[in-house]
């Protein structure tokens, strides 16, 4: 009897748990019709592109209650949710809506703020501050936007939205009191109780944030492990961990990626997604400066050297590990934090403290034979080879915001290529010579430092040079995308995003 009980019970988690796993939508819990909707609404959602489809009627969103379809779940504290959307057909009413609304209960005159994008490109910050009351609004300048980000900060929130390509403007609504716990999620309201409407929303995040505890190098936040299609945009999240997991490379056969996690390396190989640790010896406190050489036999690391007071130093080994790792930079000469390898592999470039000061250096890993490219008080740093050896790509702060720059690679013409507000770190030449991604910081944060978990931006921009264009709206920073992480065919790029998990 004690035998089938314990059977049974089990035969009921398993069931619970499937029922629990079928009734979820990708990232949310369950989709509801708001209000009296006359037609019924849907969701459909794509596992292969994580893409969410909401069909749905409704007469408003506006006076003291709604109708509309809505896509939700529940959170409590403060959270940033961001997506890309985009109206299916060219609509019957110019006032149907999308965005992110945040409510206290289901029903349809609750408490609420609503970021919203209407039909005929009219972008409002909505809220409801009393049951049953009527919506207010505040505009922002922005018109016609597809990407629509709501952020929560205690009882202020903040509606940022732009054109695909380009920045983010903001608007702001001070004191709404809503509960701690609330649900949140995307809707679609047609404005029209006789029509339904769709629209599609991709890259669909739903983002917790440090909170005012967080102490840097101490606290970590989870990870989101991502694959983006450079000339789309569309992205899909392949991996989440709770520990922090950073800078993946994309091996030249294009079959896995590596990262690193807690000190240690890891393969995920993409046809299977299987997960495995990459043995790099005695190097167990490894930093986020795993190179691979151009042919990819080799793997660059930096290690933090027990031996030499837990000094960054660099090594290398087979792509393939169970190898012991073979020294670069010597012992007692200060930090080394490697970046890239000249494409005949005789060369690796890194950042190097010497005498104090960080700046760009190449060293011969026959010989261990350093030399000083640059020479400068302020920070150069994130250093790599063209795929042709020809140029050297990097980032420096000597002109005030840390910048992009490129210099022959001996170190000559050096010529800077960003001249913007944001703060660019790690250019990465594609493969075919094309293009440079690069991630852009905010304004506001200390030049020389690229902290965890901020705003920040991927960006691409040509070879040559030219304005940049954004493919990317995140929230990471530190480790998102420290290292190449092109895919071989320079159609991809792997990087990591971070929440609380």
């Amino acid at each position: 009897m004690k035998y089938l009980k314990t059977r049974l019970f089990f035969y009921l988690l398993m069931f619970s748990a499937t029922v629990f796993a079928q009734n979820k939508i990708g990232q949310f819990d369950r989709n509801t019709d708001i209000g009296n909707c006359k037609n019924p609404g849907k969701v459909i959602y794509s596992e292969v592109d994580q893409t969410y489809t909401i069909s749905g009627s409704g007469t408003n969103m506006w006076f003291g209650s709604d109708e509309f379809h809505y896509l939700w779940t529940t959170i409590q504290g403060d959270f940033i949710l961001r997506a890309e959307v985009e109206f299916v057909g060219d609509g019957v009413d110019p006032h149907r809506k999308v965005g992110w609304i945040i409510k206290n209960s289901l029903d349809a005159n609750s408490k609420h703020v609503n970021a919203t994008v209407h039909g005929d490109g009219l972008t409002t910050l909505q809220s409801r501050k009393e049951v049953g009351s009527d919506t207010e609004e505040v505009v922002s300048a922005a018109t016609n936007p597809d990407v629509i980000q709501l952020e929560r900060k205690g009882d202020s929130y903040i509606m940022s939205t732009a054109k695909f390509g380009e920045e983010f403007t903001s608007v702001t609504l001070d004191a709404v009191k809503l509960d701690n716990e609330v649900y949140v999620g995307i809707y679609m309201c047609s404005h029209n109780p006789d029509v339904v409407e769709s629209a599609i929303y991709r890259n669909v995040r739903i983002i917790r944030p440090i909170d005012s505890e967080y102490q840097p190098y101490r606290d970590y936040l989870g990870s989101n492990l991502e694959i983006m299609d450079v000339k789309t945009g569309q992205r899909k999240i392949i991996y989440q961990s709770a520990h922090s997991i950073q800078a993946p490379n994309w091996t030249v056969d294009g079959k896995k990626l590596i990262y690193n996690s807690k000190g240690h390396l890891y393969n995920y190989e993409l046809e299977n997604n299987a997960i495995s640790a990459l043995n790099t010896g005695f190097a167990v406190n490894n930093n986020n400066d795993h190179v691979l050489t151009f042919d990819g036999k080799m793997l660059g690391i930096s290690n933090h050297n027990k031996d030499d007071g837990g000094t960054s130093a660099i090594y290398y080994m087979p792509v393939e590990g169970d190898s012991i790792p073979k020294m670069v930079t010597k012992k007692g000469v200060g930090a080394s934090y490697l970046h890239g390898w000249s494409p005949d592999n005789k060369k690796m470039i890194f950042t190097g403290n010497r005498d104090g000061v960080y700046n760009i250096f190449t060293v011969e890993v026959e010989s261990g034979k350093e030399e000083k490219l640059t020479d400068f008080s302020t920070l150069d740093d994130g250093a790599e080879y063209s795929p042709d050896g020809k140029y050297i790509f990097f980032n420096s702060a000597r002109t005030g915001k840390m910048q992009l720059w490129r210099m022959k690679a001996n170190g000559k013409k050096q010529t800077q290529l960003t001249f913007d507000d944001y703060n660019d770190w790690f250019p990465h030449v594609s493969p075919d010579k094309k293009w440079i991604a690069f991630i852009s910081f905010p304004p506001d944060i200390d030049p020389s430092s690229h902290p965890f978990y901020k705003h920040c931006l991927l960006r691409i921009m040509p070879y040559e040079g030219g304005e940049p264009k954004v493919i990317g709206y995140i929230y990471g920073g530190q480790g998102t995308i420290n290292v190449p992480s092109w895919s071989p065919d320079s159609k991809k790029i792997a990087f990591v995003s971070n929440t609380r998990l």
